[in-house]
């Protein structure tokens, strides 16, 4: 990838899958960046699941209704609030990791995809703020979940995909 990361800190995300490393893109997303980290901080992100899984294109997480007992629809849950987009542009490529966003483009909170394929149709209309360092063989295994038909699209894993952690970690 043809990126570079220019944070301090990386985020670990581990999953039942294995561990990715996230490096962040505070340069062009710093909002975003701090957003993902305060959430990782609180621990937040623990115990949901990947819910979303296209491959080719994107594996996504973050949302607390895909806790276990959880009774919202996954992919509609936030922290509460929404955090103003940061366009920029920075491709999104395989390993890059990106906010999730309803229609509206200031919707994103806690979700977050990241790319297992060039999207680059969502070039400077999500907010890309960093790119998987280590782990792109558990991005490859997710991604290669077998899925099924929810609303109509193939997406939803016919296992659960969780997302145990996502540790901030001074960057090696």
């Amino acid at each position: 990838m043809s990126t570079t990361s220019t944070s301090a800190e990386h985020a670990v995300i581990k999953t039942s899958y294995g561990e990715m490393t996230v490096a962040f893109w505070p340069d062009v997303a710093p909002k975003t960046v701090e957003n993902f980290k305060k959430l990782a901080r609180e621990g937040f992100y623990n115990g949901t699941a990947f819910h979303r899984i296209i491959k080719g294109f994107m594996i996504q997480g973050g949302c607390p209704n895909t806790r276990e007992g959880a009774t919202g629809i996954p992919g509609t849950g936030s922290p509460g609030y929404k955090v103003k987009a940061e366009f920029n542009a920075k491709a999104h490529e395989r390993g890059v990791l990106s906010m999730a966003r309803s229609t509206h483009p200031d919707s994103a909170g806690s979700q977050f995809f990241i790319c297992h394929g060039a999207a680059r149709f969502l070039d400077k209309q999500y907010t890309a703020f960093g790119e998987v360092v280590k782990g792109l063989d558990v991005l490859d295994r997710i991604a290669n979940v077998p899925c099924s038909a929810t609303g109509g699209e193939k997406s939803t894993p016919i296992e659960r995909i969780a997302v145990e952690s996502v540790v901030i970690v001074p960057a090696a």
